[in-house]
C-alpha cells in the first residue's frame, strides 16, 4: 500500500498528514478542534479532504484520546470530547470515502515510535508518554498488542498508592498523579511554597508566587539550575523509574521508549528514570536491564503511527 493519511486529534486543533512507506510526512495541514460531536467529525473529514488532494491515498488512521473497540472502529469512551461508543470509523468513511481505521491516540504514537522512531531494531518494546497525564502502547513480538477489548496499556491508571491522590478518572493513587505533567507542576509548586529560597529562578519566571508557576518555568529554570526545579524533576524520575521497573516484571521489552512533552528535557528527566528503573528493578544484579531511551518522532510519532496502522488495515 503506497500512501495513507495519519491524523491526530487535538484539544485545540486536528493534524492530518500524508505519510508515505518510510515514515515520511510527506505534506500536513490543521483545522480547529470544535466542541460538537457532529462538527468535530465533520472537521476531521475536512482535514482528509484537504490534505489529501492531489495525492492518490489508500486509507486513513485516526489517533482518538480514549478507549477504543477490539475493531477499532468505535470510540467507547474519550475524557476530553463528548464521545461515548461513537461510530467514529464509520462516519468518517462515509464522509471521505476511504477505508478508516481508529486507534488510540498513545497506541498509534507507540507504533510510530516502533517502526519509524527509537524503537526501530527492537521486537519488544513498551512505550510510556509522559504529557499532561500518562499514557503507553505495548508491542511484543513486533506486534500492537491491544488486548481482548482493545483498551490495554492504560497505563496510567496504574494505582500506584492505596487511597492516594484522586485521578480525573474517579479512581484513586493512579500512576499518572504522581508521573506526569501535571504531577511535575504539582511538585515544583508544593516545594516553592515550602522553600521559597530554593526557588528563586523558578519564581521570578512567574509572578513571584508558587501559584504562578507553569510548566515552561520548571524546564527553565532547571537549566538555570534552580534547586527545587530539579527537585521536582526528580521526584517525577523516581516514580516514573519505579513503575517502568513494574512494567519490566509484566512485559520483559528490551526497551523503554519514554516521550511526551515532559521527555523533551532529555537527559534531564531521562537520566533520573533511568536510575530509579534500575533501583527498583527486582533482581536488577541478575537479569538483563532494558534501555530506556527517548523518543524520537516527538510529537509527529501519533500522526505517523496511524497512518502506518492504517496502511496495514
Amino acid at each position: 500500500m503506497g500512501l495513507t493519511i495519519g491524523v491526530d486529534i487535538g484539544g485545540t486543533k486536528i493534524a492530518a498528514g500524508v505519510v508515505d512507506e518510510e515514515g515520511s510526512i510527506l505534506e500536513t495541514c490543521t483545522v480547529p478542534t470544535p466542541q460538537a460531536t457532529d462538527a468535530l467529525t465533520e472537521a476531521i473529514a475536512e482535514a482528509v479532504r484537504t490534505v489529501g488532494a492531489g495525492h492518490h491515498i489508500e486509507a486513513v488512521g485516526i489517533g482518538a484520546a480514549g478507549y477504543v473497540d477490539e475493531k477499532r472502529a468505535t470510540v467507547l469512551f474519550a475524557p476530553n470530547i463528548d464521545w461515548r461508543h461513537e461510530p467514529l470509523k464509520d462516519k468518517v468513511e462515509q464522509r471521505v470515502g476511504l477505508p478508516v481505521v481508529v486507534e488510540n491516540d498513545a497506541n498509534a504514537a507507540a507504533w510510530g515510535e516502533y517502526r519509524f522512531g527509537a524503537g526501530q531494531g527492537h521486537s519488544d518494546v513498551i512505550c510510556i508518554t509522559l504529557g499532561t497525564g500518562l499514557g503507553g502502547g505495548i508491542i511484543i513480538g513486533n506486534k500492537l498488542r491491544r488486548g481482548r477489548f482493545g483498551v490495554a496499556a492504560e497505563f496510567g491508571h496504574i494505582r500506584v498508592v492505596p487511597d492516594g491522590l484522586l485521578c480525573g478518572c474517579g479512581s484513586q493513587g493512579c500512576w499518572e498523579q504522581y508521573a506526569s505533567g501535571r504531577a511535575l507542576l504539582r511538585y515544583a509548586r508544593q516545594r516553592a511554597f515550602a522553600t521559597p529560597e530554593n526557588a528563586t529562578v523558578l519564581l521570578s519566571l512567574g509572578d513571584g508566587t508558587p501559584e504562578g508557576i507553569q510548566g515552561k518555568h520548571i524546564s527553565a529554570a532547571a537549566r538555570q539550575g534552580d534547586k527545587v526545579a530539579i527537585d521536582s524533576f526528580r521526584e517525577l524520575a523516581r516514580w516514573a523509574g519505579a513503575g517502568l521497573a513494574d512494567l519490566a516484571s509484566l512485559f520483559d521489552p528490551s526497551a523503554f521508549i519514554v516521550g511526551g512533552g515532559v521527555s523533551d528535557e532529555g537527559e534531564l528527566v531521562l537520566d533520573p528514570i533511568r536510575k530509579s528503573f534500575r533501583r527498583w528493578l527486582v533482581g536488577n544484579q541478575y537479569r538483563p536491564h532494558a534501555q530506556v531511551l527517548a523518543a524520537q518522532l516527538g510529537g509527529k510519532a501519533g500522526l505517523v503511527g496511524a497512518a502506518d496502522l492504517a496502511r496495514q488495515g
